[in-house]
């Protein structure tokens, strides 16, 4: 059987990072996202879950109303409440990529550009005149 998912929305809030008693981080989030048929618009939420790296990347690099790609595996967390059996269906997120447009300036996950710098559309800048390849790190 397979159960595997790739989902993009939007954050509806800020992620909730928790860590465990043993020191583990946790965080949990909603992705919201919507189809369109005609003039019917259905709106869909689902809870999200990561663990460890994952958690503290999300906690430091994604906020509220921010597009996100996520990968991951649907799971079904069971507990007892007062005697009632309780139950909800979750991604447990495996990968998380960035989505949509970047912000610019200091904010989380946002490209800051030199003075006079300009990016091209596909949010790219161009090496400034003047600069040696060799002296490029990623050579």
């Amino acid at each position: 059987m397979v159960n595997s998912m790739i989902l993009q929305g939007r954050l509806v809030a800020d992620i909730e990072l928790r860590y465990t008693k043993s020191d583990v981080a946790c965080a949990e989030f909603t992705v919201a996202w919507s189809e369109k048929y005609k003039d019917v618009e259905t709106k869909c939420f689902l809870r999200c879950k990561a663990w460890r790296n994952t958690a503290e990347f999300l906690g430091k690099y994604f906020r509220k109303g921010q597009e996100i790609v996520i990968v991951g595996h649907m799971v079904t967390e069971q507990w007892t409440t007062d005697g009632e059996n309780k139950s909800r269906t979750i991604c447990q997120v495996d990968k998380v990529n960035f989505c949509g447009k970047k912000d610019g300036g200091d904010s989380p996950g946002g490209a800051q550009k030199s003075k006079g710098q300009k990016a091209d559309d596909d949010g790219f800048m161009n090496i400034p005149d003047g600069i040696i390849d060799e002296e490029l790190p990623f050579n």
